[in-house]
């Protein structure tokens, strides 16, 4: 494996439908078996939903979650498949785990009116990390389909003192959006934006973990959905307006005339 493959296969990834992610991804790796392991820990790919058994919740699956071919439920903190010896939260980020899965389930639910949410967390020699994920699927309800799948990986570093701490937010969304009207026929529009954030910020019975990191989500989030917004609806819509105009030339021509 050259570092240029991987430059090039990973630029590939980030211009293909994010709703063919999984397949692109089993093409390229097809195609160089040696990108293999290198492509899957750097490509994000969509959110998967499976069930706790235990309580009928709905849960997101990824790697943060996953130990071996079991995943472990944020609701009932069990794997399933059941495994004796998986990774777990130590008991007091577990009980943050569990707050910060109800703010979050809050968060989805004012924002994205449905969907999936699941907060993973894990111990580091110095503070904690964990991942927010979030997912919100189109029903075709409106002859619209999509989806929208946002990964937020945080690291924590907790200060010293226990007053501050240190945020490093990595967060990646992927859209697509197809419509098939009459009007407009089907027109499919996707991609994905990944963007990073740090701030040092204070730690308080006020200003909780799950409230810092919430705030710092929530801001992640509307300015790459404005971004998405500004680079696939404004540029389709200017391409359109580039191709054909709505007005007829000759009326453009009379409307210049009347200005001279």
């Amino acid at each position: 494996m050259t570092e240029q493959q991987m430059d090039c296969a990973l630029d590939l990834m980030r211009r293909l439908p994010p709703q063919q992610i999984e397949k692109n991804l089993t093409d390229l790796i097809d195609l160089v078996p040696s990108l293999c392991e290198d492509l899957l820990s750097s490509v994000d790919q969509p959110l998967k939903i499976a069930q706790d058994r235990s309580n009928g919740k709905d849960y997101l699956l990824c790697d943060y979650n996953r130990d071996g071919d079991s995943y472990r439920s944020p609701w009932s903190n069990a794997y399933d498949p059941p495994l004796e010896d998986g990774s777990m939260p130590s008991e007091r980020l577990r009980k943050l785990e569990i707050e910060a899965n109800h703010a979050f389930d809050q968060y989805r639910e004012m924002y994205f009116e449905g969907g999936v949410s699941s907060v993973y967390l894990w111990d580091m020699d110095h503070g904690f990390a964990g991942v927010i994920l979030i997912k919100k699927a189109g029903d075709g309800s409106q002859k619209i389909k999509g989806c929208w799948d946002s990964i937020h990986v945080v690291e924590v570093l907790e200060k010293s003192s226990g007053r501050n701490a240190h945020y490093k937010l990595t967060s990646t969304a992927m859209l697509w959006l197809q419509t098939n009207k009459e009007g407009s026929g089907t027109m499919n529009l996707g991609g994905s934006l990944t963007r990073q954030a740090e701030q040092d910020t204070a730690v308080s019975d006020v200003t909780p973990h799950i409230a810092n990191i919430g705030r710092m989500v929530e801001d992640m989030e509307n300015k790459i959905r404005n971004t998405l917004n500004d680079i696939y609806f404004g540029k389709t819509k200017d391409i359109v307006n580039g191709l054909r105009s709505t007005v007829p030339a000759n009326e453009n021509e009379d409307g210049l005339d009347i200005m001279s």
